[in-house]
Order: structure tokens, then sequence, then C-alpha cells
């Protein structure tokens, strides 16, 4: 069996990247470089079937495990299936134990979904997936800046933009780039070849034309939410939202020198972050920036400093919304 290591990204809304080593039917997922989690699916019961992606199968919580605190084994389970699952866990585990210190991995979630403006062009980055079978259609073509920016995201720009007196950054952003999506918005897969270029797939809504074109590589944003097409003040509001997200798309690997200098600044916002998810950041422009930030969170712990608040990701990443409307 081979033994696979990859990472994909977290999304709508982006979080980061969940980092994965694969041996069988086991898997061991990290969000943070530091803490796994191992899980086995028992894919005995995929033998057969024409749709595995979506197939719901059994699986089981093998455990959790740190380089600092070792294995904590989950509920041991009985039965020849279940003895079997176990047995690959035992062989996944001691591949991690050898292949955690790689992290980060390279990225496979190379099947994007986008959202398309207007005129048909990537727009924001809505899913991804690592193959053509995993591709979904029951997505609404809809972006979310997500519940975490509605109650953290913060920016003057905001001022005068909406007609409410004190309105929410998090909200306006997310309609605002649903609107420029037009009144019939559709989205398309596309399949990212190595030198960034994208071949368009099928799509939710879209003009059937829109199938098998090439798009460059500039016309995807490196940012996952495009900056280009938008007037002076929106466009200042979305790069204060990236900004915002800098503590995440640090994580991405394909960010130029020149991105990773103007978002680095940025992390002391969220300094807790920081400090889980460095250990994924592929590459670093100005080491003591991440070390500041770094710094201030154990100061904040230390001092009981009024607490940041924290953004634990479960491993299946969702963001839930109270509000029901994303």
């Amino acid at each position: 069996m081979i033994v696979e290591c990859y990472a994909q990204r977290l999304l709508d809304p982006f979080r980061g990247a969940m980092h994965t080593i694969r041996y069988d039917a086991a898997e061991a997922v990290t969000v943070d470089g530091l803490h796994w989690d191992i899980y086995v699916t028992n894919d005995a019961l995929l033998t057969g079937l024409d749709h595995r992606a979506h197939a719901q199968v059994g699986d089981i919580h093998y455990g959790s495990w740190s380089a600092c605190d070792g294995m904590c084994r989950g509920r041991r389970r009985t039965g020849y299936d279940f003895r079997h699952m176990e047995a690959v866990g035992d062989v996944l585990a001691e591949h991690l134990a050898a292949l955690h210190q790689h992290v980060p991995f390279g990225f496979q979630d190379n099947i994007e979904l986008w959202l398309l403006d207007e005129s048909g062009r990537p727009l924001a980055l809505l899913h991804s997936v690592l193959a053509e079978d995993e591709m979904r259609f029951d997505i609404a073509p809809r972006w979310h800046a997500g519940f975490a920016a509605r109650e953290r995201f913060t920016t003057g720009t905001i001022a005068g933009l909406a007609n409410e007196p004190a309105p929410n950054a998090g909200d306006y952003l997310t309609g605002y780039v649903n609107a420029r999506a037009g009144a019939t918005p559709a989205a398309q897969w596309f399949r990212r070849e190595s030198d960034g270029t994208g071949i368009g797939l099928a799509g939710i809504g879209m003009p059937p034309c829109y199938a098998r074109r090439r798009l460059e590589a500039d016309e995807f944003p490196a940012l996952l939410l495009a900056e280009a097409g938008h007037d002076e003040r929106h466009q200042r509001l979305i790069q204060d939202f990236h900004a915002w997200q800098a503590v995440w798309l640090l994580t991405l690997p394909g960010l130029s020198p020149q991105q990773r200098e103007q978002l680095e600044p940025h992390t002391r916002r969220q300094a807790a972050i920081v400090e889980r998810q460095y250990r994924l950041y592929p590459v670093t422009i100005r080491e003591e920036l991440i070390t500041a930030a770094r710094v201030e969170a154990v100061l904040r712990r230390s001092t009981q400093h009024p607490a940041q608040p924290d953004d634990p990701l479960s491993v299946f990443y969702i963001e839930l919304n109270p509000c029901g409307d994303e």
C-alpha cells in the first residue's frame, strides 16, 4: 500500500488547510500541524459501487495523536470488520509518527468550483476537491464571508458604503460579492493545471459554451476573492478583508513573495490563530513578524488578557451560522 501525504483547503468560507496522511482506508488529519486525528473507513462496503465518493459508510475514530502527548486511543471495537479497520489504523499510526514533521504537504485539491461574475470570470472560490468524481452540483452559487467575519472583521472602509448607520462589514461584503455574480448567479468547476491555467468543466447555472474553455492563471484570484474589477472603495474593502484573513491565506502555497510581504504584517490582529497555524505556512518572508504574533499569543494567555475569539476547526470542517442565511 502507498502512503499519501497531501493538503486541501477548508472552504466556504476559507479557513486555512487540512493536511492528511492516508494509508489504505485510514486517514490522519490535522488543521494545525501538531494535533492529529486518525479515522478508519470500512472500505469493503464500497466494493462494486459506481459513485464511491458520495457513498456514506461507517468509520471509526481510531485515536488522537501529537508528538508531545503521544497516542490517545479511541474506543476499541470487536468483530471482523472492526479488527481489520483497527489493523489498518495501527499501520497508519506508525507512518504518522515518522511523517508528521514534514508538514506542510503539497496541495492536491486542484478541482475548483468558482463563483463567476457577470462577465463569466472567476470571482470567488467556493469549493475544491481532489478528483473530478467528487464534484458536487447541489452547491448554491453563493459566496460567504463567514460567521467569524461577521463577528470579528471590522474596517473603517465600510463607512459610507451601506445605507445602515453601523453596517456589519462581513455581511455587507457577502452581499456585495454575490451581487457581482448577477441576478442569475453561476458557478463553474475548473481543473487547475500545474502552470496555474484552468480547464473549464461542468457547472451550476452556467452557459453551456463555458464548458472546456481554458483560462490563464492570472484570471484566478490568488487570494481566492477577486480584488480587481471593483470601484476604488469596494476594492479597498476586499483588500481589508484579505488583511483580516492573512492568518489563513498564508497557508496557501502559490503566493508570491510580494503577496506574503503584504499579508504578514497583519498577522498580529489574530495572534492566537497564528500560534496554531504557523506550522502550516510553506514560506515566511519576515520571520520576526510571525514570531511577534506568536509571542503576543503567549503573553495574552499568561496575563489572562481578554481572550481573542478562538476558531477551533473540526477535521470535517463546517462553519456554522446561527443566523441561517449562509
